[in-house]
This record gives C-alpha cells, structure tokens and sequence, in this order.
C-alpha cells in the first residue's frame, strides 16, 4: 500500500494548514474554491498531473486536514496559503481555482519563491456589480438558513446554482462532488458572513496584485454561468499585475476542473511552461 504523503505548515496566528502530496517533480501547489477542500477540489485533475509535478494540495482552516481558528476573514486565508507555499522550502508554481484563485493572487504578492500563478476564473470582490452584489448576499442567506436546518446539499445547490450553468449543476449532481460540497457549507457560510463585514484590503487590491512579479496566468471559460463577473475579474487582474497572460476556452464553464479537467491540465502545463520564456 502506498504511504499517503502529507505536509503540515502553521499560518500566522498559529492555525495548522495541512494537506496530501501526490506525484513527483517540481512542486505545484492547488488552491481549491469556496465550497471544496483540498482533496475534493483536485480529484479529477491530479491524474493528468502527477507524472509532472509534486502536487500540494492544502485546505485553508476549518476544511480537510487543516486546524480551525474563528477568524475566517479574508487576510487569515490568504495567510494560510502563504504559510504553507512557505514551508515548502523551494520555488513553486501556484494554481487556483475561483475563491482559490484570489487566495493564491494573494500568496504570491507576499510568499518568498513563486515562479508561476496560474488562476481559473478568480473571485475578485471588487468588480462585483450590484446586481451580482444582491444574488450572493441571497444566497448565502438562504444557505445559512439551510444549514442551521441540517439541510447541507441543499445549501450547496443554492451556491452551485449561482456559479454553474444548468448542465454542469446536472453533471455535478452525478458525482460525489455535491456531498463534498455540502461537508464545507458550514465553513463556507462563516467565510461570507466574515467577507461582507470585512472593509481592509483584499489580496485583489491593485496595490497587492502590483507587488506580484511572477506570470500571472489567465484562465477562463467562454461558457461560465457568471460570464460578465468573471471577464471583469480577468481585466481587473491583466491589468494590475506586472506580466499577464490571458487565455479563454471555448465550451467549458466554472466547473471545468471537474467536468473538464484533462482540458485544464493541458493548459496548465502548457502555459506553465511557456510562461517561463519572456513574455
């Protein structure tokens, strides 16, 4: 039986970060999104990985093999994952995906050695417009509902609904991703109702994105169900950061990790590699 890999880092007020290791090669660590931990997020895309790279996969506090803390606010994630690109003691590339994205935007403007960022349509609060604004404040009230009701898939649905089209919510249906998600809907609401009080920077402010020298890599489907939040993100961040590189796919939407993950694979080593090479 092969020994599961697992490696532990300690955030900045003391929070134990944790997650599995799998494959061999340079380290490339995946931030998973708002309703995922570390494991269930990258399921579907670590075998297209593995032969490549060392692939680290951490929870942030309160999920997987990770501590908790009561302090959920957006800067402790952040620190969660910087903490734990940190402890790895060399050069990395970062990957995020959604929520992950913006946490891994912000691990790489502070963490001491990253060499690529590649995000898959990252939240980035700043650019919500009023009406998208409305719908999430709904829905995570409706899901904190839910959830003080025990009514966990329920209130995955409801965020799932917001996120992906009518085919990939019946998709999803089909796995066990949806049992997953509502395994971190608790955490997930604690997270929202911490990030609409918060009013200090978040890791999407220019003046953060403007300190990341690595490639910041692009990705975004021509197919996602929040289309015009997720483009506005993709400009937002080109903008701000030193070395952008931008890349829509076409036929796929948020969930494509999962429902498209050797598309994603094939792109993330692609741009990996090419965004080594002067821009």
């Amino acid at each position: 039986m092969t020994q599961q890999r697992i490696h532990r880092a300690v955030s900045a007020d003391g929070t134990e970060i944790a997650g599995h290791v799998h494959g061999d090669g340079p380290p490339l660590v995946l931030v998973h999104g708002g309703p995922d931990d570390g494991d269930s997020a990258w399921t579907d895309l670590l075998p297209f990985l593995t032969d490549r790279f060392t692939c680290y996969l951490p929870s942030t506090r309160g999920r997987g093999l990770s501590g908790d803390n009561p302090d959920h606010s957006p800067p402790r994630l952040v620190e969660d994952v910087t903490a734990f690109v940190d402890s790895i003691g060399e050069p990395v590339d970062l990957v995020g995906w959604s929520l992950g994205g913006a946490l891994a935007l912000g691990a790489a403007a502070h963490a001491t050695a990253v060499t690529t960022v590649a995000v898959y349509e990252p939240f980035v609060p700043s650019v919500l417009r009023e009406d998208d604004f409305a719908r999430f404040s709904t829905t995570f009230a409706q899901m904190g509902e839910a959830a003080t009701e025990c009514r966990l898939a329920d209130a995955a649905r409801a965020f799932i609904r917001i996120v992906a089209t009518d085919d990939e919510l019946a998709a999803v249906e089909a796995t066990a991703h949806l049992e997953d998600w509502a395994r971190n809907v608790p955490v997930l609401v604690q997270e929202a109702q911490q990030g609409m009080t918060y009013d200090g920077p978040f890791s999407t402010d220019p003046d953060l994105l403007g300190q990341i020298t690595a490639p910041v890599l692009l990705l975004r489907g021509q197919q996602a169900a929040l289309a015009t939040l997720f483009a506005d993100a993709e400009q937002h961040v080109a903008q701000h950061v030193a070395d952008p590189r931008v890349r829509e796919l076409a036929s796929i939407g948020h969930i494509a990790p999962i429902l498209a993950p050797e598309r994603i694979a094939d792109e993330l080593i692609t741009l990996l590699h090419s965004a080594q090479q002067p821009a």
